[in-house]
């Protein structure tokens, strides 16, 4: 299957950038997706890279490196990897950068900032990032194959009586 074909809309470099679905301290939103981020970070950050990328890392290939960076500089290298992802997230989805710079709010607030971005791509974009890129690109195909292959509206077998 080739990914490109299925990509979600881009954002309009050339327009005005929008404003994130929810704020940066707004957690409490999603409360799975802020445990998640909280006790997990790299699974979070492995599953937004997976997306982010288009399939083209894995999200245990990007969890590990998020993880071993992580043990061997702390948060600051962590963070200043998961950034760049939150950069080319707002790129591809033409988000405003706020409150702060990328790099800010990931040095300041790296499990926000995880959660932020998980709870853009999953409810905004209407993305499961437990099934990684590809898995939402076959779901999205299937989808629309059995909507065009229908044609015509599902009928309803009539209720049973007595």
């Amino acid at each position: 299957m080739n990914p490109t074909s299925n990509d979600p809309p881009q954002g309009l470099s050339h327009g005005k950038a929008t404003g994130w679905s929810t704020d940066l301290c707004e957690c409490w939103r999603d409360i799975n997706s802020c445990c998640l981020t909280c006790w997990c970070p790299c699974v979070a950050f492995g599953r937004i890279a997976e997306v982010v990328d288009r399939g083209s890392t894995s999200c245990g290939v990007s969890g590990a490196m998020y993880m071993i960076i992580l043990m061997f500089t702390g948060f600051g290298g962590s963070s200043l990897y998961s950034c760049f992802y939150r950069t080319k997230l707002r790129a591809q989805y033409n988000l405003k950068e706020r409150p702060c710079c990328d790099c800010c709010v990931h040095f300041c607030c790296e499990p926000c900032a995880l959660c932020q971005e998980y709870r853009q791509l999953q409810h905004n974009r209407a993305l499961d990032l437990s099934i990684g890129w590809h898995g939402n690109m076959e779901r999205k195909a299937r989808v629309a194959a059995s909507a065009s292959a229908s044609g015509v509206p599902p009928t309803l077998q009539p209720p049973m009586s007595r």
